[in-house]
């Protein structure tokens, strides 16, 4: 099925995608992952390294700063429905280029935070342009130039990710312990705007169809494309669908649990024994197996019915919140390669099971409204675990109670999910 506005009466010409050797979908593959990995400076893998510096040079309670980042994440939610909208209406080349500048003034701007409340703001802008907005432009680049393909495309976004978990913790933590958490942060800001900024001017395009290209592969200069026979939801129809809330509620859950768990992981391995050397090992397997997963999940998940990727993410999420409450300075590595398969799978299954359901005809309004929930997620996960510390008497308690939300929507989304009937143009 076609989309509004997606194929113009004749061809636009893009000498860009002209030159390109290849597929150009697998340049914007390969930029759009240099922008997925550009978002670590706002991902809280990539925060959670700053967290004890800057609570020691403010003088604030770990709560505090808990407290600030969730109002921070969900405040930078709030505009994502927006900018999947805007990007639908003028495609992600402009996108990238506001939303890339705007990150690397967020982290010029953190090294100057002197209070809570600009510390607050800090993190409203590095949560909204840098795990909301940059992340929501550089996946949907991606599933606009893919179909049937698209899940595997996503997963080998999953290399760059492993790279960038892997690196950007020991490189902060590095220019940290040499030039202070200040300098590491407008640093971190400059190597925003020497990569994604440029790259992403220069190489992110708009719907193949519109150049003549149809998604997966070439199509002859100068011809018309074949039309994709794929859902053309648009962005209020798919909310009306019972299949969006359960997959948008899924990924909300694994990003308020995973994200818990990354948030505090320091100080959870803390309790457990564990000194802040070690547990920064962890990264390295959990970014290994998150690329591994990516690979494996991607070449699956387009073939698969949309049920079984998402109860199998949510029971691997139980199971990770279970082994840390025990996990030991032996069996660190084990929980890493949980801790990665879980949001590996997360990773594939939120980046292209919308599009696989509803299409590309609204994808950014689609996915603008879903990662909004995945921000609040996001932004719930930190403050659930930490009220938990002392309501329930420490982290292992704390995260027993959180257990059974996972596997309680596991149920309903194997009972639920199913794929939703395309409604009449005329009841858009």
């Amino acid at each position: 099925m076609a989309y509004p506005g997606a194929v113009p009466d004749a061809p636009l010409l893009s000498r860009t995608i002209e030159r390109s050797p290849v597929y150009y979908g697998w340049v914007v593959l390969a930029v759009g992952t240099l922008g997925l990995m550009m978002t670590t400076p706002g991902q809280t893998v990539g925060v959670s390294v700053f967290l004890d510096p800057i609570i020691a040079d403010l003088g604030a309670s770990r709560t505090e700063i808990s407290l600030l980042y969730t109002i921070g994440t969900l405040a930078g939610a709030l505009a994502l429905p927006w900018v999947g909208r805007s990007i639908d209406r003028r495609g992600p080349r402009l996108a990238v280029g506001w939303i890339a500048a705007g990150l690397a003034l967020a982290c010029i701007y953190m090294a100057t935070v002197t209070s809570l409340p600009a510390l607050a703001f800090g993190f409203v802008l590095l949560r909204g342009l840098g795990q909301g907005s940059l992340g929501l432009v550089s996946l949907l680049v991606i599933n606009v130039w893919f179909v049937r393909r698209r899940a595997l495309a996503v997963g080998l976004t999953g290399l760059g990710m492993a790279l960038a978990t892997a690196g950007f913790p020991p490189l902060i933590e590095a220019l940290i312990e040499a030039f202070g958490w200040r300098t590491a942060y407008a640093l971190l800001g400059a190597l925003v705007a020497a990569t994604i900024l440029p790259l992403g001017l220069a190489f992110f395009r708009g719907h193949p169809e519109r150049f003549g290209q149809r998604p997966d592969g070439r199509t002859r200069p100068g011809t018309v494309p074949v039309v994709v026979d794929e859902p053309a939801f648009t962005a209020a129809q798919a909310r009306r669908t019972a299949a969006f809330w359960l997959l948008a509620g899924s990924v909300a859950m694994m990003s308020a649990l995973g994200t818990g768990l990354i948030f505090h992981h320091f100080d959870l391995m803390a309790a457990r024994g564990i000194d802040r050397a070690a547990a920064a090992t962890v990264f390295t397997p959990f970014a290994l197996v998150i690329a591994a997963t990516n690979l494996g999940a991607g070449a699956l998940i387009d073939r698969l019915n949309a049920r079984v990727p998402v109860v199998a993410m949510l029971v691997l999420q139980a199971a990770c919140l279970a082994a840390a409450t025990v996990v030991a300075g032996p069996t660190l590595p084990l929980y890493g390669v949980l801790l990665g398969v879980t949001q590996g799978t997360m990773g594939v299954v939120s980046g292209s099971l919308f599009a696989k359901v509803f299409g590309r005809a609204a994808i950014g309004g689609i996915k603008g409204t879903a990662q909004t929930l995945s921000v609040a997620g996001a932004a719930a996960g930190p403050v659930l675990l930490a009220l938990g510390i002392p309501f329930l008497g420490g982290y292992g308690p704390a995260l027993w109670a959180l257990v059974p939300l996972p596997l309680l929507l596991a149920i309903g989304v194997a009972v639920g999910l199913r794929k939703p009937t395309q409604p009449d143009a005329a009841a858009a």
